[in-house]
């Protein structure tokens, strides 16, 4: 079982990452790549053979202990975790780096400007989050940071 569980609001920014198809799982080689919201990093999730270990080097994972939204994007691609299209698509295209820095790392916030910015229900946007983080807390797997430090964001 997982020692710590993300905010809820990673489940959001997994939502958008899906929707906006920023998604490249590679099967055979146990590993993923899954772009930043703003495109200036990529982040590379492995787990091991059996599904019983995840790494990430996003930064949550890294330095936080707990499943960022890398990771629970490459679980709502792999099955184990549901996944909510149409709520997902509610959420495509949100630049949550821009966002959470506006909001200075209140992600409840940045979730809610989304959400009422875009007329979306709110209580069932919730209640799909809950389910997922909810069977995120459910699965028997270990989190641990990966072996290659957070990327640096591009410079232009």
């Amino acid at each position: 079982m997982m020692e710590k569980l993300p905010p809820l609001a990673k489940v959001f920014e997994a939502w958008s990452a899906l929707a906006d198809g920023r998604v490249a799982l590679d099967a055979e080689e146990r590993r993923a790549s899954v772009a930043s919201s703003n495109g200036a990093k990529a982040y590379t999730v492995a787990w091991s053979e059996d599904g019983a270990v995840y790494s990430s080097n996003d930064s949550a994972t890294y330095w936080q202990g707990y499943a960022g939204y890398p990771v629970i994007t490459v679980l709502m691609t792999q099955g184990r975790l549901p996944f909510d299209r149409a709520m997902a698509d509610g959420f495509a295209h949100v630049n949550w780096t821009e966002l959470n820095e506006r909001h200075r790392r209140d992600y409840a916030a940045a979730v809610r400007e989304v959400v009422d910015e875009r007329g979306l229900d709110a209580a069932q946007a919730d209640a799909a989050a809950h389910e997922a983080l909810d069977a995120l807390a459910a699965l028997d797997i270990g989190i641990k940071r990966g072996s290659v430090r957070p990327p640096r964001a591009k410079k232009d």
